[in-house]
């Protein structure tokens, strides 16, 4: 029997190996063990950002950050308040990496390398003596209820006492359970989480791009609109920020907000549905009409297709001129009022038929997850289950594209880490 506090950890990955540091680091005599399914731990760590490690974001105040998380805000606002992005910037300096702001607030490490931080993770992981079993995984869980007649302390610690079974058919006991495993649909986490009797919000993907074809955007690939504003049609769902076109259709900031926000809804139509653009954004309709009259008036013998007064990039604003249905060639003069309207709402109310999603680069975020009524989050303990602990996107949190999901991993799991070694709250 082992007289060490036996602490296992399912899944290596950024909210898993933040735990198991915290932990090992708040008690130097705990056992702490990190069982990962696959051979290459903190695998989405080092492809994150282009394989730059986007670690955080620059949104220092909690009532801010939490704005950022479709699911999630509520539950996070105090977690944040204890451990938050400028707590996580001063943990990776006190381990010897500085992170850089970039100007849209993405927080990278100076050196422009996911490695590095995949390196001080595991580092740091060592040096507090964690170990890491990696092409292992659990595949069950039991906790067994305590015998009639027990001692109160006796039959808490056996109430607490797991006891797993690995990919290898080995059976282990342990004291707590982090479950870390991330939120895809047949996540292991999951299927234990909803066996020691949580519910499960089906996973779904989130932060996804659009596939549309349409002649507007054909051959315009790599062009974007550093502001645009997107909806979807008969819904309130509405972003804005920059757009990218892409060979497939249309990516960009504002497009990976409207998919983040509108995760469930856009998966219960199956990603078919009607998305509006303003090119001309902040200007609504009106606005944008009464520039085009006047851009009528004041440069009557002028090409429209080269008299663009919104900044759109030239291709597409040709494209939306013919799209109007204005001859190439033609000028201010001739365009009567009935062809200035078409152009108003070419450019302030187009509409593409979206016809799909694809995953935005090598990222993979999910909406769904565990219950987030089901956990106490000043602790990241279960509600349901003693003993055992969430952290990361097992949780039906996520956030924008920018670091927040990151860091609601560092921040679940520094509170997780330190609760499960009997660390009091600050």
């Amino acid at each position: 029997m082992h007289t060490r506090r036996r602490i296992v950890i399912a899944g290596g990955g950024a909210a898993g190996f933040f735990a198991a540091i915290t932990c090992a680091e708040a008690d130097p005599s705990a056992e702490v063990v990190i069982y990962e399914a696959t051979a290459h731990p903190l695998a989405k760590v080092r492809i994150s950002g282009g394989g730059r490690c986007n670690v955080t974001h620059a949104c220092f105040e909690p009532r801010e950050l939490v704005k950022f998380y479709p699911r999630g805000a509520r539950e996070l606002l105090g977690p944040f308040t204890r451990f938050g992005p400028r707590e996580t910037v001063a943990w990776f300096a006190d381990r010897g990496v500085k992170l850089k702001t970039e100007a849209d607030g993405r927080m990278f490490p100076i050196t422009d390398d996911s490695a590095t931080i995949v390196d001080c993770l595991q580092n740091a992981a060592a040096k507090a003596g964690v170990q890491l079993v990696t092409r292992c995984g659990i595949t069950s869980v039991t906790r067994p209820e305590p015998a009639r007649g027990e001692l109160v302390a006796s039959a808490e610690r056996a109430a607490n006492r797991f006891s797993l079974t690995l990919t290898t058919g080995e059976i282990l006991k342990a004291d707590r359970l982090l479950l870390a495993t991330g939120g895809t649909k047949g996540s292991a986490g999951l299927t234990i989480a909803e066996k020691l009797g949580h519910t499960i919000v089906p996973p779904v993907p989130s932060l996804f791009t659009f596939h549309i074809d349409d002649s507007r955007l054909r051959g315009l690939e790599g062009l974007s609109m550093p502001l645009a504003s997107a909806t979807v049609r008969d819904t309130r769902l509405r972003a804005s920020g920059p757009i990218l076109i892409t060979h497939w259709g249309l990516s960009g900031p504002a497009i990976l907000k409207l998919s983040s926000w509108g995760a469930r809804e856009l998966y219960n139509v199956d990603y078919r549905f009607t998305l509006g653009l303003n090119w001309a954004e902040p200007r609504p309709p009106a606005k944008v009409q009464a520039e085009l009259e006047a851009e009528r008036t004041a440069h009557p013998r002028r090409r429209v297709a080269t008299a663009n007064p919104f900044s759109i990039p030239a291709r597409l604003w040709e494209r939306l001129v013919v799209a109007a249905g204005l001859a190439p060639d033609m000028i201010w003069t001739h365009v009567s009022n009935n062809l200035l309207r078409s152009l108003t709402a070419q450019v302030a109310s187009a509409e593409f038929a979206v016809t799909g999603k694809s995953m935005n680069k090598e990222e993979f975020v999910t909406c769904g997850g565990v219950n987030l009524r089901e956990v106490d989050f000043s602790t990241m303990k279960s509600r349901i289950c003693p003993g055992l602990y969430f952290a990361g996107e097992v949780l039906d949190i996520d956030g924008l594209t920018g670091g927040f999901n990151f860091q609601s991993a560092w921040t679940t799991g520094w509170h997780a880490g330190r609760t499960m070694v009997g660390v009091k709250r600050p």
